[in-house]
């Protein structure tokens, strides 16, 4: 075994001053949290007074922390001091490690409960508050601590006062009280809230303290300013800045918008065209070269487009039809009527119109024209002698194709559907207030439309975190149809309450994927440790063993050793003992072979026999019974009366945890990739794939579903994808995923969102052309 120096030995150690900085530390931090916890139990009161349902919880809550506030207190201080002990013996302690309660031998397979899982999040995320508020001053305490601790490389995870292990100290200070999880985490907010300030003082009287007291005084001196930068030139500029919501950046268009774009322009020679108008004093152009830069470009040759696709149309039709439209015998209804019209199906939409959004085969565009015309007749109108304007008519052929598309690609059934379907008509209503809506990115109808159908997509409402996502859905489209007129700052409003819900739901989600990756790495450790007790098991049992010895060993004795493996690890002295009496059995077989008569059979290995009996449970008399069975069939062994052997009694059905059951939609793996199956470049990209990268995963039947990188396997190397609720949904080797690709059931993911991705569905089916730039 390689040995390390000691950081005990290192010229740079100073006890004193390790001491000093405790003294100067410690004691004073524990004063501040303790006076912040008085405080708590006044805000639960308050919170008590509007908590509705749950104000019995909350005065309960701050009951039990009157009641407990000194052993709350205590348990903070103990634990910053373990860790700071642990500083001062050289061996820093991971908050991580302490956090999860991770032993240093590998642990039994356990889940922990949500509100657990809640709470560690929460103290991450106050941790990672501290972290960004105190980042200059952390990085001067790390540098200096370690110096005088030994020459110690010191980092968030081991400083011993850094916000990770005072957020381990606010956990443990509450984890023996009897609080609600939501109680709990109203209290982790509180110290979040009020000790951030105080914290951040006490570092920089440290830091400041060991920097007078000589400990690498250099890295106190100010930094020279960097070189003035020229300003960012346009192409740098943050699109979502206020300065820039109006514009069109390319650099951060949607790929359908770009190859629209650049095609129209160069088809129809705008560019040129443009620059004599600009040479003879003409119209103010945008940049590209047209009225209202790349987005008046966009519009023009969607429009274009459009009037295209409906001359086809329109050819098709009666020729009465045509005639009666070219004499101008129709007259297109106004704004104020069309919207007039929308209202009132807003409000209540038509039987046929909620029929077609949930029919794949009916074109929402056509329903929509044909239920505005008719609906006119309640204005007054003659349908006969009205017709829908151009514009207008573009603006209903866009949003209905939109949301044909969106509904036939995305995974949105059943409720779902139905709640993206009451969209439509408000939609119709923004496209004609503000064509802008599907050339600006921002535009706050399509941030919410986004948010929207992300919600809805493959949400069944299976678990209680899903319906209640799928309530606010719901709640936020039902307010939307009831309330918006035509002021469009609805759609910023709702938009904003909905993010800031979605924030709240995200933290959930984390807790699903965190569940995720604890059962998948619980069931890799429950594999591994199977395959290691059968290859023990296979080395030792033949068909030449009497059968209530391959019994006993493939059964109590394999269930046993794969638990002990589980718990101590391979190397762990219940796993010492059990091969010890597997090969002891063995040996009082081969002893029986050679018709030794009258041995006390077994007898030396009783209590052992028993443990592991008692592992399958069975207990007491009945594992008296089970060894008597051993004992005589050995008896008969030796006996050479194989009449004589006995059965071992019925066994409790013991099984061990199955793998964990990806959710429905799940993907399916190619089985035994080969060399020849896969490019050894793409196994090796996913071995370096980055946490949190999302690709497309696409079934047999074409359908395309994206899953987010999780966690890696340390155990098999595997990668284990979760879908957008942060349910497993894939857990692949690298090999496996590279065969996928090669199979084209993997690709890269492209993140435009539900309306830009809606939108390349547009141009594809209005204009095939699109589809040579894929």
């Amino acid at each position: 075994m390689m040995s390390t120096p000691s950081p005990l030995g290192h010229p740079g150690r100073d006890p004193r001053l390790l001491a000093q900085a405790r003294d100067a530390f410690l004691p004073a931090l524990a004063q501040t949290f303790a006076a912040a916890v008085t405080r708590f139990d006044d805000v639960l009161f308050d919170r008590a007074e509007n908590a509705g349902a749950s104000q019995l919880v909350f005065l309960d809550g701050m009951r039990e922390l009157r009641r407990r506030r000194e052993e709350i207190v205590s348990r903070f201080r103990t634990q910053m001091e373990s860790s700071w002990q642990s500083l001062e013996q050289g061996l820093p302690l991971s908050a991580e490690a302490a956090l999860s309660g991770q032993p240093a031998a590998p642990g039994g397979l356990s889940l922990v409960p949500e509100h657990e899982l809640e709470s560690r999040l929460a103290v991450r995320n106050l941790a990672s508050v501290l972290q960004r508020e105190c980042k200059p001053v952390l990085a001067h305490l790390d540098r200096r601590l370690g110096w005088i601790a030994g020459g110690m490389e010191l980092g968030s995870d081991t400083d011993p006062i850094g916000p990770e292990h005072i957020g381990v100290a606010i956990h443990e200070a509450f984890a023996t009280s009897d609080l609600a999880p939501e109680v709990r985490l109203v209290l982790i907010k509180l110290c979040e809230r009020d000790l951030a300030e105080p914290i951040a003082r006490l570092y920089a009287q440290l830091d400041e303290m060991l920097a007078k007291a000589g400990v690498m005084p250099e890295i106190s001196q100010p930094r020279r300013p960097p070189p003035q930068q020229r300003p960012p030139q346009r192409e740098e500029a943050d699109p979502f800045s206020a300065g820039n919501e109006d514009e069109f950046d390319e650099q951060y268009a949607p790929a359908w918008a770009n190859r629209f774009v650049n095609r129209w322009a160069q088809s129809r020679g705008r560019l040129q065209a443009a620059h004599r108008g600009r040479e003879g004093g003409g119209e103010d152009m945008g940049a590209d070269g047209h009225p209202g830069g790349n987005q008046g470009m966009l519009l023009e040759a969607l429009h274009e487009l459009l009037q295209q696709t409906r001359n086809v149309r329109d050819n098709a039709t009666t020729a009465a039809t045509a005639a009666s439209a070219a004499m101008g015998q129709q007259r297109p209804l106004s704004q104020r009527e069309m919207m007039s019209v929308l209202s009132l199906l807003q409000a209540t939409p038509s039987a046929t119109l909620n029929a077609a959004i949930g029919d794949d085969g009916e074109s929402l565009a056509q329903r929509l024209k044909s239920e505005v015309l008719s609906s006119a007749t309640q204005l007054g109108v003659d349908p006969a002698s009205a017709r829908l304007d151009p514009m207008d008519e573009d603006a209903i052929d866009l949003v209905g194709m939109l949301f044909d598309v969106m509904l036939d690609e995305r995974d949105l059934e059943g409720r779902s559907r139905e709640l993206i379907g009451k969209l439509v008509v408000p939609f119709v209503k923004v496209a004609l207030l503000d064509r802008k809506m599907f050339v600006q990115k921002t535009h706050p109808a399509r941030r919410l439309l986004n948010s929207l159908a992300e919600a809805c997509e493959g949400n069944a409402g299976d678990s209680p975190a899903e319906r209640v996502l799928m309530g606010k859905v719901e709640e936020i489209i039902e307010r939307l149809v009831a309330e918006f007129n035509e002021n469009l700052a609805i759609f910023l409003t709702l938009e904003e309450e909905f993010r800031d819900f979605l924030a709240q739901h995200r933290r959930r989600i984390e807790i699903a994927e965190r569940r995720a990756a604890e059962t998948q790495r619980g069931q890799e450790k429950l594999e591994l440790a199977r395959s290691r007790a059968l290859e023990e098991l296979d080395k030792r049992v033949n068909d030449e063993l009497p059968q209530a010895v391959q019994d006993f060993l493939r059964q109590p004795w394999l269930h046993h050793m794969t638990m002990s493996i589980l718990r101590d690890g391979e190397e762990g002295p219940a796993v010492a003992e059990s091969v010890t009496l597997a090969d002891g059995v063995l040996e009082e077989v081969a002893e029986a072979r050679r018709h030794i008569i009258g041995k006390p059979w077994l007898q030396a290995w009783e209590p052992a026999l028993q443990k592991v009996f008692a592992s399958v449970g069975l207990h007491g008399d009945a594992a008296l019974v089970a060894i008597g069975a051993l004992h005589d069939t050995l008896q008969a062994v030796a006996e050479a009366r194989p009449e004589l052997e006995k059965s071992l009694p019925e066994l409790p059905q013991v099984s061990l945890p199955p793998p964990p059951v990806a959710e429905a939609g799940g993907v399916e793996l190619e089985s035994d990739p080969t060399l020849e199956d896969f490019d050894n470049a793409d196994a090796d990209r996913f071995r370096q794939m980055a946490i949190g990268t999302w690709l497309d995963f696409v079934d047999k039947d074409g359908k395309v579903q994206a899953g987010k990188l999780s966690w890696v396997s340390p155990i098999s190397s595997r990668l284990l994808f979760v879908n957008r609720r942060g349910v497993r949904f894939c857990v692949a080797s690298p090999e496996e995923l590279a065969v996928m690709v090669r199979l084209g059931r993997l690709r890269a993911h492209v993140n435009d969102g539900a309306f830009d991705s809606a939108m390349q569905g547009v141009i594809d089916r209005l204009d095939p052309q699109t589809n040579t730039f894929h």
